[in-house]
């Protein structure tokens, strides 16, 4: 079973957001709410903490982007990038502490044939993980860097659609 053409550009933020920064991704969608929320070509989802249940959200989509707090063993507040293989699929590498759920979609995808074609993780190395509602300061001062990256990645993704 291979994946059909699906111009569609799905950003999925990914966290649990009652442990601060590991909410990032859930966080993140907010401001691009702001930008993408009426645009037809681009499906904002809140995966939170869903595990295999977004296998459907992966599968769906030739363009993926995923937002997530990533334990890169970086600085608080640090901007991650990864794309295509550089993402881990398997259970050996943990980047945060519900990410291992959402690697094994990412594997079930690959194994299904259903791999999206275009895959960017764009995140952020926790401060905290503390248990509490919302980023930390460090954290929030970033988010709109990361929010410029996520544009800029869409932007791309959208010209290639063209």
């Amino acid at each position: 079973m291979t994946n059909t053409i699906c111009n569609k550009i799905t950003i999925l933020g990914i966290g649990n957001t009652l442990y601060t920064d590991e909410g990032l991704g859930v966080y993140a969608l907010s401001p691009l709410e702001e930008l993408y929320g009426s645009d037809d070509q681009v499906e904002l989802v809140y995966g939170a903490t869903d595990g295999m249940s977004l296998l459907g959200v992966v599968e769906d989509t030739d363009y993926l982007m995923v937002l997530d707090a990533i334990n890169a063993g970086k600085e608080g507040g640090h901007i991650i990038q990864l794309q295509g293989e550089e993402i881990p699929t398997y259970y050996g590498v943990k980047m945060s502490i519900h990410q291992l759920g959402f690697q094994e979609v990412l594997l079930a995808a690959k194994l299904r044939e259903r791999y999206p074609k275009h895959v960017m993780m764009i995140g952020m190395q926790p401060t905290s993980l503390e248990l509490g509602v919302g980023l930390t300061t460090t954290n929030q001062s970033q988010l709109p860097a990361l929010v410029q990256l996520v544009e800029k990645q869409i932007n791309k993704w959208k010209n290639e659609i063209i």
